[in-house]
Order: structure tokens, then C-alpha cells, then sequence
């Protein structure tokens, strides 16, 4: 019988995993692991969305004349930064000898993108899947979530509508926050004499600023009354 590993999103949450499971684990880089079981972690987003200049080095320059940025496939790419973390998780859910995945993600559409990312840029084949869906970090939930884990392609529309969320939100930023800052940089820069301005426009950023903006004019245009 082989091994399971369990991936978690954050390290602190797999500590609780492997604290739950009552494993006599050994501190590996980048993972726990016993005689029956791994439990490793992401820290966060370990692969991203490649940016225009990667299916294009002509893109890299900012020009109206290739907008809008619309791929046929999207490319995705293991972020730089958190690298060797990606080769640790690769390697073990790759593993000969393990034969189980437990998903321990955050349970939500987030945590179920961080994972299927992973999966699907370290190449996982032939390995059974099973999602870890819990409302709290205790012990009792932490077992109740596995369980009672299901296949994990019974999560796949989730995925899906984290994968399409992803994909509007990279659209709407790489394109209007070029857009934008072709359009109007140069007068903003001229305004505050800087020596250039970039626009940045993103789905959930810029309505946040608007909140932001608005209640700052509220208050700089509020007026004392007596009563």
C-alpha cells in the first residue's frame, strides 16, 4: 500500500494536518513525512499566469496597435520566487511510492485553483485525488474532512469557474491597464511632473479605489453644520 500525501495551502495549516493525523513526522525541506503519510504545503500561489511578452517578446512593448491581448491558450508559469517550494510539491505528488493525494486546500474557489495550478504544472497522472473540504482547523473537522473527502473530479466546475474568474481578471488588467496608460499616462505625469505614470486597472483593485476615492471627496467636501 503507498503512501498519501497531503497538501495544505499555507505551512501552518499542514502543521495542524499532521497534528490531527497524529503522525510521527520528520521534518523534511519543504514537508513532513512518516511511514504512512506526507504533508507538505504551497505558500500561497505557486504558479501564475505568463505575462504578454512570454507568448510574444514584441508584447513587451506597451503599444495601442497590439490591443487587445486576447490568447488563443493561456500559459502559466511557476512563479520565481517560490520555485524551489514548486519542485518539492512536484517531486512528491510525483512520487512512486505515494498513491493518494489528499487536496487540503482552502475550501473555496481560491484554494481549489492554488491546487489544481499545481497539479497541472507538475505533470500528476495516476494518482487517486481526493478533496478535503472543512469549515475550521480543528481536530474533529480536520478528520471529519477526511473522512468524508470525495473524488476530487467532483470539484472540477469549481475549477473551472476559478480558472474562467483568473483568466477575466488578466484580460481586464493586461488590457485596459495599457489601454489607460497610453491614453491618459503622459497628462498624468504632466500633472504630477513625474517621469512616467502607469495606470493600473484591475477587477476587484480599481472598484476598491473608487470606494476609496469617492469617500475621500465626501470628506473633503463636507461641510460643518450646527444643530
Amino acid at each position: 500500500m503507498g503512501k498519501s500525501v497531503y497538501i495544505a495551502e499555507k505551512p501552518s495549516v499542514a502543521q495542524e494536518f499532521a497534528k490531527a493525523l497524529k503522525l510521527n513526522t520528520k521534518r523534511r525541506d519543504g514537508y513532513l513525512e512518516s511511514d504512512e503519510a506526507i504533508v507538505t504545503w504551497c505558500v500561497g500561489h505557486l504558479v501564475t499566469m505568463s505575462y504578454p511578452e512570454v507568448y510574444d517578446a514584441a508584447l513587451k512593448k506597451w503599444s495601442l496597435d497590439t490591443l487587445p491581448f486576447l490568447p488563443e491558450k493561456f500559459l502559466y508559469e511557476v512563479i520565481p520566487g517560490v520555485k524551489k517550494q514548486f519542485d518539492t510539491v512536484s517531486y512528491l505528488l510525483n512520487r512512486e511510492d505515494v498513491d493518494t493525494i489528499y487536496v487540503c486546500t482552502d475550501s473555496g474557489r481560491e484554494g481549489e485553483y492554488i491546487y489544481r495550478l499545481v497539479e497541472q504544472e507538475a505533470h500528476v497522472e495516476g494518482k487517486k485525488r481526493r478533496r478535503v473540504w472543512i469549515d475550521s482547523q480543528t481536530e474533529e473537522e480536520i478528520l471529519r474532512g477526511i473522512r468524508e473527502a470525495k473524488d476530487l473530479s467532483e470539484y472540477d466546475n469549481l475549477a473551472a469557474a476559478a480558472y474562467l474568474r483568473a483568466k477575466e481578471d488578466y484580460l481586464m488588467g493586461i488590457n485596459f491597464s495599457r489601454l489607460l496608460t497610453l491614453k491618459y499616462g503622459n497628462s498624468i505625469s504632466n500633472f504630477l511632473q513625474t517621469k512616467y505614470s502607469v495606470v493600473s486597472v484591475g477587477r476587484v483593485m480599481t472598484c476598491v479605489l473608487g470606494m476609496v476615492v469617492r469617500r475621500e471627496r465626501e470628506i473633503r467636501d463636507f461641510v460643518k453644520t450646527p444643530f
